[in-house]
């Protein structure tokens, strides 16, 4: 039976995935307007259009799965999905307001988690109880792997570009690294969309689930999916400009021969995680990308202050929004 919280959740998650394309529009386009290959306006447009192709592509829904298993069946409930979804939300505002490209991935799974949990202590019973300890410590895992991962490729494809145009002329190789630019940022958005869409695709259908529309195992309705990819890239033709100067300025200079690097790195890296069915932040995988293709350079070229900065709020992202849900959770278990 469809209730009005069942609504209300379904409405929330798909305003999720809107604001998640906003906070990370700069993911897809930093490198390509600050090498003033497109112009930001064109930028959002070419990112949103592949963000949204990625759904006749991207049809096995691993990510999706895996968000959906974070926590322990027993204590899933849509007010548990409501409060992480409310305490995701939250932390995506606060970060986007002060420019922090935090990742949306993380704030979602910490706050569903940390409902669950909550939950899961209100009734009387343990906090190991109430999560899938795997998909998290898979998803935490890669907080550090991914990026690393993105750093080592983006060097590897950098070196390999600069070997291969060493003999060109100056002018002729811009040329061609502005057009493969284009082509290695859709193929950034295109992964990008495959990957984040997923995660509230997944929270969606266990929120189907909980409300007993579904059982769990019934094959995904076409609209979740349709819905997700079309509210992400809807969300990132609307820009996120403040995180845009971080990861197209702030961390390294980059020049159109860097930005294929380290799209083209991104690019890979989130095709191989969304293959394995894990839920990586595209934010920390890109500023990996862009570490690497300036580490090419030297290592002063990075600045590291700023990197510094990045990582307590990866660090911080998972712990606050699992605390921030448990206690909107509690003020929802007690108050209504």
């Amino acid at each position: 039976m469809v209730t009005t919280l069942l609504v209300i959740v379904i409405i929330l998650a798909i305003g999720f995935d809107f604001i998640n394309g906003f906070h990370d529009a700069a993911n897809s386009i930093a490198t390509i307007v600050s090498t003033k290959v497109l112009t930001p306006t064109m930028a959002v447009i070419w990112a949103a259009l592949f963000n949204f192709a990625a759904y006749f592509y991207f049809t096995d829904h691993k990510v999706a799965n895996t968000i959906a298993k974070t926590v322990t069946e027993h204590y899933i409930t849509l007010e548990v999905i409501l409060s992480g979804l409310l305490a995701a939300i939250l932390w995506n505002l606060l970060t986007w307001y002060y420019g922090i490209p935090s990742s949306s991935s993380h704030t979602l799974i910490g706050g569903f988690a940390g409902a669950g949990i909550a939950h899961a202590l209100i009734l009387g019973d343990g906090i190991l109880q109430a999560i899938n300890v795997t998909p998290i410590l898979k998803t935490v895992a890669f907080i550090v792997l991914a990026p690393v991962i993105g750093m080592v490729i983006s060097i590897i494809i950098t070196l390999i570009i600069i070997n291969i145009a060493k003999n060109a002329r100056p002018a002729v190789a811009e040329i061609w690294f502005k057009r493969l630019q284009l082509v290695s940022s859709a193929a950034l958005s295109f992964t990008h969309g495959g990957n984040d869409a997923q995660k509230v695709m997944g929270i969606i259908y266990i929120a189907m689930v909980a409300a007993k529309v579904l059982n769990n195992g019934d094959a995904m309705p076409e609209w979740i999916p349709i819905s997700c990819y079309a509210a992400i890239a809807i969300g990132t033709m609307s820009g996120g400009w403040r995180i845009v100067k971080t990861m197209g300025t702030k961390i390294t200079k980059v020049t159109p021969l860097e930005g294929v690097g380290a799209e083209a790195a991104g690019a890979i890296t989130l095709g191989f995680t969304e293959h394995f069915g894990i839920p990586v932040s595209t934010t920390h995988t890109l500023t990996g990308s862009i570490i690497g293709v300036g580490l090419v350079k030297r290592v002063s070229a990075v600045r590291w202050g700023i990197t510094i900065s990045l990582l307590w709020a990866w660090v911080l992202t998972i712990p606050v929004s699992a605390t921030l849900a448990g206690l909107i959770y509690a003020f929802v278990h007690y108050v209504f």
